[in-house]
């Protein structure tokens, strides 16, 4: 998860360092990258590419006694290779393009050169019509792949395949009908927001994809397994706020300080409404007095603040990927682009019905005011979800709201990231990004 918030929300320009003053959150909130920086080294990825690839290259030969089984195996296998993928050529542009698998150090094809970006596109597209064709439609697991989370990767690809790739009208209807499919899966959203977030209620109706964070499993409690666990308040400060009246859940104390906070503008922006019951499960902000000379609690993200237990918090929290309230304003984008703007609006509104306690809070008919709101619903609705970035390009306004980058349309993959020197010095046949040094 710390990968997927790093390339979805921070370059946003909506966060900035926390207390530790860490350069990497200032330089990558105001969209300055350096080679060296936190999300250049994509390794973590492609070994669990790997492991997708030779899931697809031995589950052939492995004797089953339901052959649905296989078949939901190699479904799982397509999926997560699609979305790795997917994740791989909208941050970098051309990568490398596997699919056979590594087993031994020496095999021929060790050292791979960056793939043409549109090559990669079209193994995402195969691969995730392959897992919708595998994949048995009973399957409804929230931790792993399923008809509606492969509806949802697909609904996505062929978003950005429309609005990024030129892929027109053809793109749209096919991204319209895979919303449909999700939409009609038998999710429903929660009444309240903050159920959706609740450590007892993490697998409810509105949860499609989730990763998932277990104490003693894969959390040991007083760690930080997760991206979360940055933004919120250190242990050390944990007795002055109890002082001044907070107690643990509403204030989250961690084993690490503030390394990446909101921004003052972000914080404003989700309060700009009163109505809006999302604000306070997502965000905290505070006065004055609760700075000091040693630690500054400014501001912070509480939405997945884990479990406090025995003086110790656990950043236990699943991370959702793909909820419910993400396919309608998914259908909402589709509709508006296919210029269906009845159906747009209707979609928007069941969202922010839910936010704002009142029908119809959007009313404006332009294109453009409803492709506008829906990027301020997905702001609100999906804070450190890392949903932000991948909005804006997707309606291509990135150079028209994100202030850091207005002017800069003329910088060379000025939306793509470098590459590590780890992955450049390990494989000769890698190129820097072109761009960067």
């Amino acid at each position: 998860s710390d990968l997927l918030n790093i390339y979805g929300e921070m370059r946003s320009n909506w966060y900035e360092s926390g207390a530790v003053n860490d350069a990497f959150f200032n330089r990558v909130g105001t969209n300055v990258l350096l080679s060296g920086d936190a999300g250049t080294n994509w390794s973590s990825i492609y070994t669990t590419i790997n492991s997708a690839n030779l899931i697809l290259k031995h589950t052939p030969e492995i004797s089953f006694t339901n052959e649905a089984t296989r078949n939901e195996v190699m479904a799982n296998a397509y999926f997560l290779r699609a979305y790795c993928y997917f994740t791989l050529v909208r941050v970098f542009g051309d990568c490398p393009l596997l699919t056979s698998g590594f087993e031994s150090e020496k095999q021929e094809d060790m050292y791979p050169s960056r793939t043409a970006a549109s090559e990669v596109y079209a193994q995402v597209e195969t691969d995730i019509e392959e897992a919708l064709r595998l994949m048995p439609a009973s399957s409804k697991l929230l931790h792993k792949a399923s008809p509606a989370a492969i509806n949802m990767l697909r609904t996505e690809y062929y978003l950005w395949k429309a609005k990024r790739l030129g892929g027109g009208n053809a793109a749209l209807s096919t991204a319209q009908s895979s919303v449909d499919a999700v939409l009609k899966a038998g999710y429903a959203l929660l009444p309240t927001f903050a159920d959706i977030f609740n450590l007892s209620n993490e697998a409810n109706s509105e949860l499609i994809w989730t990763l998932p964070y277990i104490v003693n499993e894969n959390v040991t409690p007083g760690t930080s397994p997760n991206f979360f666990a940055y933004y919120l308040a250190p242990n050390g400060d944990r007795t002055r706020l109890r002082e001044a009246g907070y107690t643990e859940d509403e204030v989250p104390a961690g084993s690490h300080a503030q390394y990446v906070v909101p921004t003052q503008a972000y914080c404003d922006f989700l309060a700009e409404d009163a109505r809006d019951t999302r604000t306070d499960v997502s965000v905290r902000v505070f006065e004055d007095k609760f700075l000091t000379e040693e630690v500054q609690i400014k501001r912070m993200v509480v939405k997945f603040k884990g479990s406090f237990a025995n003086d110790t918090r656990s950043f236990d929290s699943d991370v959702p990927v793909y909820r419910l309230a993400e396919a309608y304003l998914l259908k909402a984008e589709v509709e508006n682009a296919l210029g269906n703007t009845d159906a747009a609006l209707q979609n928007l509104n069941v969202v922010a019905k839910r936010a704002y306690g009142v029908d119809n809070y959007y009313t404006a008919r332009t294109q453009d005011a409803i492709d506008n709101a829906i990027i301020s619903e997905i702001l609100k609705e999906f804070v450190a979800e890392s949903k932000a970035w991948w909005a804006y390009l997707r309606f291509n306004k990135e150079f028209e709201l994100i202030e850091t980058l207005k002017g800069r349309e003329g910088e060379k993959n000025v939306t793509l990231w470098p590459i590590a020197p780890a992955c450049l010095n390990t494989n000769p046949n890698i190129t820097q990004t072109e761009g960067y040094k």
